[in-house]
């Protein structure tokens, strides 16, 4: 692991870490109670998002290492940033903490399994195939070092030291949302060289198929019946992949072939300014409703 991804790591578990320090247990416990709302969350991200996207690059005229991005992006499941922007945006975090769980440890077989079944029933990227494997070693790192532990940690100190928890709270949720700007800047700023006119078509490719997963997490969400903060935290999963992972197939299976490193940063970027936003919409319409 790089000092980059060490970095970033630690940012991420601080992020969830701070994240936790409003939970109860309670929280989970209802939760397992419903454990429609989870399937709820896990269908868009394993199922519709996936299976919309092989269809759309059946009938886009797209270059094959694009539709190829496309697919890999859609089979992989969400990532920790999900569940501070579910936060943030006062959706049921407790919920969008088990979906991303549960769906770290499907990813070890539903991801190579809609991988390997969409670019294969593809004609433009039959002749990409290749044989995807995920190291199991990487899904335990995110689900622990990123998700279980800093989860853990901030449950314990809200409990045992609740005017503490209360004391750093706020100071942290700053920090996780100056974080998240300063992903999107330094991700920017990474990405510079390809930031050109010719990388249009692929933004807008992008943004589209962001909205997509958002709307099928919406969607879904509605024909479930789940109640408003459900349905928060069921969108933000189902339009958040973790393209992190994405990047690291596409470096180690594809060579970093160039056009499908460009879709999977651009994603790893705009998910994040779209669930951002949505967060923010939320909140706004939170207060207005307080008044």
């Amino acid at each position: 692991m790089t000092t980059q991804q060490l970095i970033l790591s630690a940012v991420l578990a601080t992020m969830v870490f701070s994240v936790a320090l409003e939970l109860k247990l309670a929280d989970f416990t209802r939760v397992a109670q419903q454990p429609r709302a989870v399937a709820c969350g896990l269908i868009p991200q394993f199922v519709l998002l996936p299976v919309g996207t092989w269809l759309a690059t059946l009938v886009l005229d797209l270059p094959p290492n694009v539709e190829a991005a496309m697919i890999l992006v859609a089979a992989c499941p969400g990532g920790s940033l999900s569940n501070v922007i579910t936060h943030f945006g006062r959706g049921n975090t407790a919920l969008s903490v088990s979906i991303s769980a549960v769906a770290a440890l499907l990813a070890l077989f539903l991801t190579p399994f809609n991988f390997t079944w969409m670019m294969s029933t593809n004609p433009a990227t039959a002749g990409w195939m290749r044989t995807l494997a995920i190291d199991p070693s990487d899904i335990w790192w995110s689900l622990l070092a990123l998700l279980a532990i800093p989860m853990a940690l901030g449950l314990t100190l809200g409990a045992r030291w609740p005017a503490f928890a209360e004391k750093i709270r706020k100071p942290l949720g700053t920090f996780s949302i100056v974080a998240l700007l300063a992903f999107i800047a330094l991700g920017l700023i990474s990405q510079r060289a390809l930031l050109t006119a010719q990388i249009v078509p692929q933004f807008v490719i992008v943004v589209l198929h962001n909205a997509s997963g958002l709307l099928m997490g919406y969607l879904c969400a509605l024909a479930f019946r789940v109640a408003e903060r459900d349905r928060r935290a069921i969108m933000i999963e189902g339009g958040m992949q973790n393209s992190g992972l994405a990047l690291g197939i596409i470096a180690v299976q594809f060579n970093a072939d160039l056009g499908m490193v460009i879709i999977a940063s651009l994603w790893g970027i705009w998910h994040i300014v779209s669930g951002l936003t949505l967060a923010g919409f939320w909140r706004r319409k939170d207060a207005r409703l307080a008044h």
